[in-house]
């Protein structure tokens, strides 16, 4: 008798389980699609007199920094390969 109430037991656990993991579902998907709607600053477009703003200067030197650092990461990577491979005797 007590075999058969745990088993009910576990099986309304999981349907219940089952219908909040299908709520929480179903309310991340309502809040991810209000959000970007309440979140709008502006309505879309620009003015006619609206000068477009240059990428120099801060853009480029980042972009550079990026790239640099990507070509020391990659050899520092090459040379912690080549110290743990093993020695070979010839």
């Amino acid at each position: 008798m007590a075999l058969k109430l745990l088993v009910k037991k576990s099986s309304i656990t999981k349907i219940l389980a089952m219908k909040m993991n299908r709520l929480f579902k179903l309310m991340f998907a309502c809040i991810t699609i209000a959000i970007p709607i309440c979140l709008i600053a502006q309505p879309p477009g620009f003015d006619q007199d609206t000068n477009d703003v240059p990428i120099d200067g801060g853009l480029s030197l980042l972009l550079a920094a990026g790239i640099g650092y990507g070509i020391k990461r990659k050899f520092k990577q090459e040379d912690d390969a080549q110290k743990k491979k093993p020695a070979t005797k010839e």
